[in-house]
């Protein structure tokens, strides 16, 4: 077997990380967890270990802290952090299946507010995908998303129906390491609401996420609209 095609072992704190989330989808919300030091014991690791596998838990609103009491286990409510993190890999930390329904896929003409996000012509062509996104078969959001067409060639040939980031990532080597996003507070209109099994007027957070490259380059111009009885934002601000 080649070096490239070798199987990286997974990481001690990822495997903590997996662990404690299985544990932690049999305990009630808001339940606290055992303290660092046991849980190092318990799973036979350092307490760094533990304090990098819980950070990662907390950073996908599984887990969250108070300070001076310790972690507890989060709500239902999908809590979204400021770290980038894909639907499917949301999805994983939970221990939910994430899938996709492809709603439509084609070839489009930019048009002036994709361009200005993906710096292009207004008149050069993209791929454009729409999608429902679930998790164990449950609707959770419905997404747009619009890529440079260039730089995708023969993707609308391929399984959309999985983790889009993986995609792009394996077949093009494309990796999104920064967004710039903003977040709005909206009702879902009738359409909207049908694909997500909800009613009309239902709240929900509308995401438009330019997602950027290594080089800084914008590789997507993505609208998401999140059903607004599972998901929130969390993050911590400070004076």
């Amino acid at each position: 077997m080649s070096e490239q095609n070798a199987v990286k072992p997974v990481p001690k704190h990822q495997q903590v990380r997996d662990s404690l989330a299985a544990e932690i989808r049999g305990l009630e919300p808001h339940s606290p967890l055992a303290a660092e030091r046991d849980l190092a014991a318990a799973h036979g690791v350092s307490r760094a270990t533990i304090r990098i596998a819980l950070d990662a838990l907390s950073e996908a609103g599984v887990v969250y802290r108070v300070q001076g009491a310790g972690t507890f286990v989060a709500g239902p409510t999908i809590s979204k952090t400021l770290v980038l993190s894909s639907f499917t890999e949301d999805m994983e930390v939970r221990g939910w299946t994430a899938t996709s329904r492809l709603l439509a896929a084609d070839r489009v003409a930019a048009g002036g507010e994709v361009a200005d996000d993906l710096g292009i012509d207004a008149q050069d062509e993209v791929v454009r995908l729409s999608r429902i996104r679930l998790a164990d078969g449950t609707p959770i959001c419905m997404e747009t998303v619009h890529l440079p067409a260039g730089w995708v060639p023969g993707l609308l040939d391929r399984d959309l129906n999985t983790s889009l980031y993986g995609i792009l990532e394996g077949d093009y080597g494309l990796h999104v390491v920064r967004a710039e996003q903003v977040v709005r507070a909206v009702v879902m209109d009738v359409g909207e609401a049908a694909l997500l099994g909800q009613p009309p007027g239902s709240p929900a957070l509308r995401v438009h996420r330019i997602g950027l490259d290594q080089r800084d380059r914008p590789i997507e111009s993505t609208t998401s609209v999140y059903r607004g009885d599972l998901y929130d934002l969390r993050f911590a601000i400070h004076r």
